[in-house]
């Protein structure tokens, strides 16, 4: 079971997280490209910090929203959304070639992957925008969404376009019966015990999970979604990588 972490989300004088210490923990990098956080320097040091470590990179494009992190809605139409997802993307395509290295996913980021998921439209618009960026390319680009109770709908989209889904799950959040993470402003939304935590981990590795109402909710689950913006949670990350190889998931 590969581990992911939102990572190079610091910006000019601004630190945010301790990639460094996250890195040699998880299998996947979700690096900022810009626009909710980080700089081209951000960007290319998180680059050559997950090939350090081994660890796959992926674009984490958002909402051109730094002052409130990317986590806001704004409105947006169709070929705009398009347009700056390819920015995006491309942007860290070409700080990876100069580590000689490759973006192997796309994974939006904040309020746009909770858009993404919500809109059919626009969940349309990023596989196609993906399968675009896909042409000529010799690996391609897959996309990272939310799982949820059911998938058929994305699944068929992105057969449609030929991209590959890669199917999340959340170590710290809180699910609503349907498979939706709770919102932020609700209360428990957010795990923050290691050992709820963890036992959460052990139950996505094994595709299922208990949602906020006690539901047992089933779940196709690739990749799990770990935050590291504290000492504490830092600390969480490395022994669920340890749990995880332990228990050979």
């Amino acid at each position: 079971m590969k581990l992911n972490c939102d990572m190079g989300e610091s910006f000019g004088a601004w630190t945010i997280g301790d990639d460094a210490s996250v890195m040699p923990w998880i299998n996947m990098a979700n690096i900022a490209c810009g626009f909710h956080a980080s700089d081209p320097n951000v960007m290319a040091t998180t680059v050559a910090l997950a090939l350090q470590h081994n660890v796959m990179i992926g674009a984490h494009p958002g909402y051109q929203d730094k002052e409130g992190f990317g986590r806001r809605h704004i409105p947006h139409t169709v070929d705009e959304i398009r347009h700056s997802i390819a920015y995006q993307v491309g942007a860290l395509d070409a700080l990876c070639a100069l580590h000689e290295a490759q973006v192997s996913y796309v994974k939006p980021h904040g309020a746009l992957y909770n858009d993404m998921m919500k809109d059919p439209a626009l969940f349309e618009a990023i596989v196609l925008t993906v399968s675009k960026l896909n042409f000529s390319r010799p690996h391609p680009l897959s996309l990272m969404v939310l799982s949820k109770a059911s998938n058929d709908a994305y699944i068929q989209i992105a057969q449609q376009y030929d991209v590959n889904l890669l199917f999340e799950a959340f170590a710290d959040r809180a699910y609503t019966s349907e498979g939706f993470l709770v919102p932020r402003t609700e209360p428990n939304a957010v795990h923050h015990h290691p050992d709820l935590i963890k036992a959460q981990v052990l139950q996505l590795a094994q595709g299922k999970v208990k949602t906020h109402c006690g539901k047992l909710l089933s779940l196709t689950v690739d990749t799990i979604c770990v935050h590291g913006d504290n000492p504490e949670s830092i600390a969480t990350i490395k022994a669920l990588s340890q749990l995880l190889d332990t228990a050979q998931i």
